[in-house]
């Protein structure tokens, strides 16, 4: 659905990526994860069309793209149902179908909020703008979606939810979903692979509990860590402490 080839992106003298490929099939969730400033949100931007690349972006059967950055703006003069319209129509009219209104409150009830709907999106909570961007997202039908921290404003049982939501939706409509998360044990938890970014270079991608070891920890992110598993065989990442001493660059051939 989804291939990167040898994607690249330069802010002026700064390279943010470089030569960065990886696949992402239909039905799948890809986790990335990296530090700050890896280069997480320039990949979902260049993905979305929002940032000027090298390399090679495709997408099968022309695919639509449905993108939520970490900073979607609150549009406050606007409903949530408006708000969730305006994803699906892209446009807003004095007169929408009734198909249309159905489709959204639909979307609303199945994230939780459909209590929301006549609120203005200005009056709500980081967390609940959040849903509602979600909501938006949706409402356009994408085949290939990407979530920039889509949990960073909700409390746990929201990130549970939302996330499942986003891994049921993605198997049901053979979506090809990219989330960028900083919680690995989140990450293990509900993506198929995870890719990990490095100084804007893939450091490595695969199943968390192939991708998840100490040693990668140690060279990606500086910090000494445990790494297990709960009774399902999902990892689960202990930090201990920050390394002291030089590193090995995670980058380096």
């Amino acid at each position: 659905m989804l291939s990167l080839e040898r994607l690249g992106v330069r802010y002026g003298g700064h390279v943010a990526l470089c030569e960065v490929s990886l696949d992402v099939a239909r039905g799948e969730v890809v986790a990335l994860v990296g530090p700050n400033g890896s280069g997480k949100s320039t990949l979902m931007r260049a993905v979305a069309g929002l940032a000027r690349h090298d390399g090679r972006i495709g997408f099968a059967g022309g695919a639509r793209v449905g993108f939520m950055p970490q900073d979607f703006g609150s549009r406050a003069a606007l409903s949530v149902l408006e708000v969730v319209l305006l994803g699906r129509l892209r446009t807003l009219a004095l007169r929408v179908d009734r198909d249309d209104v159905d489709a959204a409150a639909l979307l609303l009830g199945r994230l939780g909020i459909a209590e929301l709907a006549h609120r203005l999106i200005g009056e709500l909570s980081g967390g609940q703008r959040q849903l509602v961007f979600l909501a938006q997202v949706l409402a356009g039908v994408p085949a290939v979606l990407l979530l920039d921290e889509p949990t960073s404003a909700l409390d746990l049982r929201n990130q549970l939810e939302l996330l499942g939501l986003v891994r049921r939706l993605t198997r049901e409509k053979g979506l090809a979903t990219i989330v960028s998360l900083h919680d690995l044990n989140t990450a293990a938890r509900f993506a198929d692979r995870v890719a990990v970014l490095c100084a804007g270079r893939l450091h490595a991608t695969g199943e968390p509990r192939a991708v998840f070891t100490a040693a990668m920890l140690r060279a990606v992110y500086g910090v000494e860590a445990d790494v297990g598993a709960d009774s399902n065989g999902v990892p689960v990442v202990t930090v201990q402490r920050a390394c002291t001493g030089p590193q090995t660059d995670p980058t380096a051939p």
